[in-house]
């Protein structure tokens, strides 16, 4: 554009200020290394993700499945039939509904009473997609709220209905000392399948926690359960480096788009 003399401004979003920032960069291109802020380290930027996605689309087409996402009945925009109508489009066998739990109210958690009704809906969905999906199903899950010591905040009975508990902590996430004694305690909960954004990362606004990696993705591999790559942008979590120690611990790796509603499904 800049070279057929067009203005940037023509592109969404770009005013006067970042037209002329831009022309700026192109002419003069900020040197770069070195430069990278601690909270972007060990990322794919949104093009490198792109490049690797094209250049390999068969891996992208084995993913059968969405194993966290949220509905009307939390803190999501899409009902449940909305989340699974959209994963059915993108070609999926399955999806986990992992609406928060009563513990989160800032997030509209649900208790157990709530649960076992979403359950039904659920049911009854499964049901008629029986019927003319081709086996497409939606398991029920809950994202459950874990204390700093791992103890979730929903009855036992109640998470033993579930096909899938996805446990996750909220609180105490800018504790700077070694957190791997927590991540220790969440990991031999019984109730959890799944340790959902286990840093508790959020770009531009906290690092997360930090641990003895190995030694958490080592108790997960014995435990059979997984930590997941929550696939929402702001997270994200586990980074490359991160990822390559739970390879080598031969952990299981959870993926998640975190979608609030049906057009987040294209996180993944």
């Amino acid at each position: 554009m800049l070279a057929r003399g067009q203005s940037l401004t023509e592109l969404a979003g770009i005013g006067p200020y970042l037209n002329k920032q831009i022309i700026n960069w192109l002419r003069h291109p900020p040197e770069l290394e070195g430069t990278i802020p601690e909270i972007r380290k060990n990322f794919l930027t949104r093009a490198e993700a792109t490049t690797l996605q094209s250049k390999y689309p068969e891996r992208f087409r084995e993913i059968r499945g969405d194993l966290q996402m949220h509905t009307l009945w939390s803190d999501g925009s899409g009902s449940i039939q909305d989340m699974a109508e959209a994963a059915r489009s993108r070609g999926y066998s399955y999806i986990a509904i992992t609406d928060h739990s009563k513990g989160l109210k800032i997030a509209g958690g649900i208790d157990e009473d709530q649960l076992a009704q979403q359950g039904e809906e659920i049911a009854a969905i499964n049901e008629s997609m029986r019927r003319d999906a081709g086996g497409f199903r939606i398991l029920r899950s809950v994202e459950l709220n874990l204390s700093p010591i791992g103890a979730g905040d929903m009855d036992q009975a109640t998470l033993d209905h579930l096909d899938l508990v996805l446990g996750c902590f909220h609180s105490a996430l800018r504790r700077k000392e070694d957190q791997t004694e927590r991540y220790l305690a969440a990991l031999r909960n019984s109730s959890i399948h799944i340790l959902g954004h286990p840093r508790g990362r959020i770009y531009n606004f906290h690092l997360g926690l930090s641990a003895d990696w190995a030694k958490v993705f080592a108790l997960a591999a014995k435990l059979d359960k997984a930590v997941e790559i929550d696939c929402y942008p702001d997270r994200q979590d586990l980074s490359l480096d991160l990822l390559g120690i739970a390879r080598r611990e031969g952990c299981r790796i959870s993926l998640g788009t975190d979608s609030h509603g049906p057009s987040q499904l294209k996180f993944m």
